[in-house]
């Protein structure tokens, strides 16, 4: 025989709606507990505007005001609601990093540099491996088409500008490293042509005449510079190019350089210093020449580009043109957030100082 349901009594009953009215207590006060934007605003000492703007990225704060409400945000440990305030706002709070290169560690200190602006405005960064491929360029724009994403930096824009065409300016993203000043997409960079001209004339002063040049493709931008301030340089010194000393390659990684000066070598007339045109390359060249049996820079001076971590500890260390890589990522961001803040504005490109820094391979 089956019980009768039983009836909660009036004292569990009593009971029960206590223990709840205690959670809903214990939840309010928790809530009460957890730091606001008036918390932080009071503890910077500005407003609650203020802290708005520097959470939503805007420019117009004082940099000084702005490093206060952030050390603000962290010692209170505010956290903004992104959800809630994405729905109200449409903003995903987050910024594309192409790269089209994960193996490239030129790239590393630049997502750095993108990173820390992003964070300090209060943005997420999502680094994307195109592979140079026009394909997954196109699919991450995507994103920016149906607002998953906010903007992006590209560190490859001959591919967006292959995979896009005219489309591209419509979409709110920035060029940095490699960029062209006639698309008309803000950019981050440096002075390619003239870099390559000091490469080559510091070779020259060495004493050396016959300089080989180990380049990228040629369908990048910064690949034509850089030759052309390499063959000016030589013609300014009374120095006729020789079509043999120069190479182009599809690839910046260390075997493409090593296997490169091994050819350059093989020529009955071969050059007595190799400029190439990233620090990868330059270091596969020096192991190529070694593999030869050739010294450096006793037979062959090297010359590279960019200033990786790597080239001061490979023996012998590596003279090259020094890129302010961190500081381009910054730059490249700040960029991104001006446009960002304001669609209709015109943005400028940025040219940053490039140095050559002299070390034991030349």
């Amino acid at each position: 025989m089956s019980r009768p349901p039983s009836r909660s009594s009036p004292v569990s009953v009593f009971a029960q709606r206590s223990a709840r009215a205690g959670q809903a207590r214990a939840r309010s006060q928790q809530a009460a507990q957890r730091p606001s934007i008036s918390g932080v605003a009071q503890q910077a000492g500005v407003s609650v505007a203020t802290v708005s703007r520097v959470l939503n990225g805007h420019e117009n704060v004082r940099p000084a005001t702005r490093d206060k409400v952030l050390a603000a945000i962290d010692a209170s440990g505010y956290r903004v609601n992104e959800l809630a305030r994405n729905l109200r706002t449409a903003e995903s709070r987050l910024l594309l990093t192409m790269v089209p290169d994960f193996g490239n560690p030129f790239y590393a200190e630049i997502v750095r540099g993108i990173d820390s602006v992003a964070r300090q405005h209060g943005y997420f960064m999502l680094l994307c491996d195109t592979g140079a491929d026009p394909g997954r360029e196109r699919s991450y724009f995507d994103m920016l088409r149906r607002r998953r994403a906010d903007g992006a930096i590209c560190l490859d824009p001959a591919t967006i500008q292959q995979a896009l065409g005219d489309a591209s300016h419509a979409l709110p993203w920035v060029a940095c490293c490699e960029f062209d000043p006639s698309v008309g997409v803000p950019y981050a960079g440096i002075d390619n042509y003239q870099a390559a001209g000091d490469a080559v004339r510091h070779l020259l002063a060495r004493g050396h005449r016959r300089i080989g040049l180990i380049n990228s493709d040629v369908d990048y931008l910064y690949a034509r510079l850089r030759q052309q301030g390499y063959l000016d340089a030589l013609s300014d010194a009374g120095i006729t190019p020789d079509p043999r000393w120069r190479m182009n390659l599809n690839s910046l990684d260390y075997e493409a350089g090593a296997a490169a000066a091994a050819m350059l070598t093989q020529q009955a007339d071969a050059p007595s210093a190799i400029f190439a045109v990233s620090d990868t390359l330059a270091i596969g060249v020096i192991h190529g020449l070694r593999s030869v049996g050739k010294r450096v820079p006793d037979d062959v001076a090297v010359a590279g580009f960019d200033d990786i971590s790597l080239a001061a500890q490979i023996d012998p260390p590596l003279t090259t043109i020094a890129q302010p890589m961190r500081e381009l990522g910054e730059t490249a961001a700040r960029l991104l957030l001006q446009r960002l803040a304001n669609p209709q504005a015109e943005v400028p490109g940025v040219l940053l100082p490039h140095r050559l820094v002299i070390r034991r391979s030349t």
